[in-house]
C-alpha cells in the first residue's frame, strides 16, 4: 500500500509540473507500472524468484547426503567388486537399505519450499506455487535421471537387477509425488489444509532430521538422547499444528482424525519398508514380502507398537493449545471492543 501511495503522489506531482501535456490528450496518458504489479514485482519477476525458492528448497532437502560426499553406496549386484571410495557419485543414496532415507530427502525439500511460500505470502500465490513446484521438479528429476543413469551403468545384467532398478525407481517416483502433495499442501491458503500437511510430514521430517544427524555425526557418534528425541518429534510437530488449526468450524475435527491417523500409520509403514527391504532373504519374492509386510504392519500397529503413547502427546499438546489460543483470542476481541468504545464515547464527548 505504501508503494502504491508512493507512486499516486509521483504520477499526480509529475502531472501538475509538466504543463506542456494535456490530461486529456491520449497520448499523454501512459499505462501506470503499478497497475502491472502487486507487491511492488513483475509476473515475471516473482515467478522467476518462485522457482529459485524451489530449487533452494530441493537442494536443502538433499543436503545431508550431499555432505557425506555423495557416493552411491555398496550394492548388492554390482556388476565389479569395489569399495565405497569407487562407487560413482549421485545425488541420491539408491539402495534398499535406504529407502525411508529417499523419501525424507525428497519430500522434505519440497515441503521447506511449501512452508518458504506459506511465510513468503507472494501477491499471486498460483503463479509463486507453480514456479516453486517446477523448481523442486527440476531439481528432484534431475538428480533421480542422474542417480538412475549411474546405477544402471554399474549394475550386472540380469533379471534380478532390473527387478532391483524399477522397484527402486517407482519408490523414488511415488516419493516425488508425496513432495509435490506436501508442498500444496503447506502453501496453500487454508490453515487446516497446511495443519494435514504438517501430519503428513511430520515422521519424514523427523527421519530426516536422523539421517541428517547420523551423516554429519556417524551412526556410533549419536547420543541416545538425540535419538529418542526423533523417537518423539513427530507427536510434538502434528500436536503443534492441531493446537494452530483449532476446533472451529466442526469440521476441522477432520483434520484431527487424519492427523492422528497418519502419526500411528506412517512410523508403522517406516518401520515395516525399513525391515522388509534390509531383509535380503525375501528380497523379490513378492509373496513372501507381502506376508513379511503385513506381519511387521500388524505389530507396529497394535499396542505393542507404540503409537499409543505418541497419539496421546499430540492430542494432549493440541488441546492444550487450541484451548490458550482460544483464550487469548477471546482476550484480544474483548481488548478491541473496550478500545471501539472508548473511541465511541470519546468522538460522542467530542
Amino acid at each position: 500500500m505504501e508503494d502504491r501511495a508512493e507512486d499516486k503522489t509521483g504520477s499526480t506531482t509529475g502531472s501538475t509540473q509538466d504543463s506542456g501535456t494535456s490530461v486529456t490528450d491520449p497520448s499523454s496518458r501512459r499505462p501506470d507500472r503499478t497497475a502491472h504489479r502487486r507487491g511492488g514485482r513483475t509476473p515475471a519477476a516473482e515467478t522467476g524468484l518462485a522457482v529459485l525458492l524451489g530449487i533452494a528448497a530441493a537442494l536443502v532437502g538433499l543436503t545431508p547426503w550431499l555432505i557425506t560426499g555423495a557416493r552411491l553406496p555398496l550394492q548388492n549386484l554390482w556388476a565389479n567388486d569395489a569399495l565405497p571410495p569407487d562407487m560413482p557419485l549421485t545425488f541420491l543414496p539408491l539402495s534398499q537399505y535406504r529407502g525411508t532415507t529417499i523419501v525424507a530427502l525428497l519430500t522434505v525439500g519440497a515441503s521447506v519450499a511449501g512452508l518458504a511460500l506459506r511465510v513468503w505470502k507472494p501477491a499471486r500465490r498460483g503463479l509463486a506455487t507453480a514456479g516453486a513446484l517446477c523448481g523442486v521438479l527440476l531439481v528432484h528429476v534431475g538428480a533421480t535421471v542422474q542417480s538412475f543413469s549411474a546405477l544402471n551403468d554399474g549394475l550386472a545384467p540380469g533379471p534380478s537387477s532390473a527387478l532391483y532398478f524399477a522397484g527402486l525407481l517407482g519408490g523414488t517416483i511415488a516419493a516425488i509425488a508425496a513432495g509435490v502433495l506436501a508442498l500444496l499442501m503447506l502453501a496453500a491458503r487454508s490453515r487446516a489444509a497446511a495443519a494435514l500437511g504438517v501430519g503428513f510430514m511430520a515422521v519424514p521430517f523427523a527421519s530426516w532430521l536422523a539421517a541428517a544427524t547420523t551423516f554429519a555425526a556417524g551412526a556410533d557418534a549419536v547420543p541416545a538422547s538425540i535419538s529418542v528425541a526423533w523417537r518423539w518429534l513427530p507427536a510434538v510437530l502434528v500436536g503443534l499444528a492441531l493446537a494452530w488449526c483449532g476446533f472451529r468450524p466442526l469440521v476441522r475435527l477432520l483434520v484431527w482424525a487424519a492427523d492422528v491417523a497418519l502419526l500411528w500409520l506412517v512410523p508403522a509403514l517406516f518401520t515395516s519398508v525399513n525391515y522388509v527391504l534390509g531383509t535380503r532373504v525375501y528380497l523379490g519374492d513378492f509373496q513372501e514380502m507381502a506376508v513379511l509386510s503385513r506381519q511387521i504392519l500388524a505389530a507396529t500397529l497394535g499396542p505393542a507398537g507404540g503409537a499409543g503413547p505418541s497419539v496421546l502427546v499430540a492430542l494432549g499438546i493440541g488441546i492444550a493449545g487450541a484451548f490458550l489460543l482460544s483464550v487469548r483470542e477471546r482476550k484480544n476481541l474483548r481488548a478491541a471492543h473496550r478500545r471501539a468504545n472508548t473511541e465511541d464515547d470519546g468522538g460522542g464527548a467530542a
